[in-house]
């Protein structure tokens, strides 16, 4: 007796091409990376230096990093919903 494999034969199914190559998404990638990097090393740096000279230890920093996060997470949700629509397009 033969056993039946029933993976012989695969049926590849179509997909659904998104429109954004390999570059592309390297290209996102890429943005998003310093679109969060840029702002928490300013928003740090600034808030440390006011710290030093206002002698208020954590009190500027902290918030200069609570800032970039906020201003961090519009720029990656406005790049992103540019994204989608671009996809969504095609």
């Amino acid at each position: 007796m033969e056993q039946e494999s029933s993976n012989q034969n695969p049926v590849k199914k179509p997909t659904k091409d998104t429109g954004l190559t390999g570059w592309e998404a390297l290209g996102f990638a890429w943005e998003l990376g310093y679109t969060m990097a840029i702002p928490l090393v300013a928003l740090a740096l600034g808030g440390r230096l006011l710290d030093r000279y206002l002698d208020t230890s954590p009190a500027f920093l902290l918030t200069g990093i609570l800032i970039s996060i906020v201003l961090s997470s519009i720029l990656v949700g406005t790049k992103a919903m540019k994204l989608i629509n671009q996809v969504s397009k095609e």
